[in-house]
């Protein structure tokens, strides 16, 4: 077993246009104040990051690095979640998802798929730059809207969906696997690769590649009612980067997984502030720390009544106090009674 790495945050939820939030200097001044050692940072936000310099240059990686150092932190990972959704849109989402590109590619969705898959392309030799062991991106969607079974699905549709995805990602896949490092699709609704069935689909298409990996994070579980525990237990070999993020989920006689189209905070299942929803995070820390997880615990903040201020203030300290410290020795080394070979088989009975 081994001791994971934390606690580090998700800037994603917290860039912003004004201070301390718009730049990289001040948002890590503000997470290392609050206690984190670690930060995942969002590649498209041009407000902290340069993801194709951080591809093109090792120096550019280097200076951020230096900026995060005297602060006491560094960079666990890099996320390309919104160009991960932009390598597969259903065109239901066309143009719900134009706005996750430039403006120079909207309305055409051959370039803005070309554009994303560029932009992963980057963030497999950024993270190389960056000495990286993993990353952390969205599968995007072929197959969504077809979710419920009504209409009928045409025989042979959801399998022409993720052979497709499956193209489409193998060539990138290969591109991490050049620079040695893991990607890993956050299983989430909305995505093709939304629990684990869906996942070990899209695994077998890319033939069991070496680089397909999951982040978990299981507040998505808990909003499709999936047990989040076993699921560590089926995939943890899988498993490379983890999101602690909370959720809760409260049906009621008026709606259920599906939230009767409800705003967050009206929804049975919602997600919450680690620790003010339903995951168990001491069975979650248990069994990630029993099957040698060593990577970052990372709060991923998103609640819908509490404030992000109060959120990340909390969440350093919530994941500190989770974090299991390994035993170098067994617990019950003191009882060995040092035995060899012959003693062991003269126990037994035997000569």
């Amino acid at each position: 077993m081994k001791t994971m790495k934390g606690p580090a945050i998700f800037l994603a939820q917290f860039a912003a246009d004004q201070a301390p939030f718009n730049n990289l200097n001040d948002i890590a001044r503000w997470a290392a104040n609050l206690g984190y050692e670690g930060v995942q940072i969002p590649s498209w936000d041009g407000r902290l990051f340069d993801l194709k310099r951080a591809a093109e240059s090792k120096d550019y990686c280097d200076a951020v690095r230096g900026v995060l150092s005297q602060y006491g932190l560094v960079a666990t990972e890099l996320s390309t979640h919104l160009q991960g959704q932009l390598v597969a849109v259903h065109p239901a989402y066309d143009a719900a998802f134009d706005g996750f590109a430039p403006a120079s590619v909207h309305g055409n969705s051959v370039a803005r798929q070309e554009w994303a898959v560029q932009q992963l392309m980057y963030a497999a030799r950024a993270s190389a730059n960056f000495g990286m062991k993993a990353h952390v991106t969205f599968s995007g969607a072929l197959a969504w809207p077809y979710l419920y079974p009504w209409p009928q699905r045409p025989a042979g549709l959801v399998e022409a969906a993720f052979d497709e995805l499956a193209a489409r990602w193998a060539p990138i896949l290969n591109a991490f696997d050049a620079a040695g490092v893991d990607l890993c699709y956050e299983i989430h609704p909305g995505e093709d690769l939304h629990d684990g069935i869906t996942f070990e689909m899209f695994l077998e298409r890319v033939k069991d590649h070496k680089r397909c990996n999951i982040l978990f994070d299981p507040s998505h579980f808990v909003l499709q009612q999936l047990d989040y525990l076993e699921f560590i237990d089926l995939y943890h070999e899988r498993i490379k980067m983890f999101h602690v993020k909370d959720a809760e989920f409260r049906p009621t006689g008026r709606q259920g997984v599906y939230g009767g189209f409800q705003s967050w905070v009206n929804r049975a299942g919602r997600f919450r502030s680690p620790g003010d929803g339903q995951v168990d995070f001491k069975a979650v820390f248990s069994k990630l720390t029993q099957y040698g997880f060593d990577g970052w615990a990372v709060l991923e903040w998103e609640c819908c009544i509490k404030s992000s201020e109060q959120g990340a203030a909390e969440g350093a300290p919530f994941i500190s106090s989770h974090i299991i410290k390994t035993p170098e020795r067994a617990f019950d080394d003191f009882a060995a009674s040092g035995t060899n070979a012959a003693a062991n088989r003269k126990m037994l009975g035997l000569k």
